[in-house]
């Protein structure tokens, strides 16, 4: 199964493609590594945002979506536009994606039990696709 991990950030939805086939790990080519949402954040910047991210969803036949979940308050508090993502991530049309947000708590739990199998500089994506890598890894591992 091909999981989509997702980390908001500012405007951008940090995207990294994570295949599991047969108990083997491996990353899908994609020249994609984020989608961002316009300035104005009016309602059609939203939907062309979400439609952007459903075609892409759809190119990479990806059929889960793991978003590592923001804090709503306190010191590491996600701010206002990266909820109107989450949201229109959670709200796409396509019934057949399933999106799941992921909570720091089970990410740390998860990785404690499970560790990464190889270090993240050698998979080749760029550094801040990390927290992304991240939530694929353990949205295909969370249960």
């Amino acid at each position: 199964m091909r999981i989509c991990g997702v980390e908001l950030s500012g405007s951008d939805a940090v995207v990294c493609l994570l295949n599991l086939d047969a108990g083997q790990f491996s990353l899908p080519d994609t020249k994609v590594r984020k989608i961002t949402l316009k300035k104005n954040h009016t309602r059609e910047d939203l939907q062309a945002f979400q439609a952007s991210f459903s075609a892409f969803l759809a190119e990479h036949d990806v059929k889960k979506v793991a978003i590592k979940e923001r804090m709503p308050k306190g010191k590491f508090a996600g701010g206002a536009i990266s909820f109107k993502m989450e949201a229109a991530l959670q709200l796409m049309p396509e019934s057949d994606v399933e999106v799941e947000l992921l909570s720091s708590a089970t990410i740390k739990a998860t990785l404690s039990a499970k560790p990464l199998p190889i270090p993240f500089a050698e998979t080749g994506l760029k550094v801040f696709q990390e927290t992304a890598f991240v939530a694929a890894y353990v949205g295909h591992l969370a249960k």
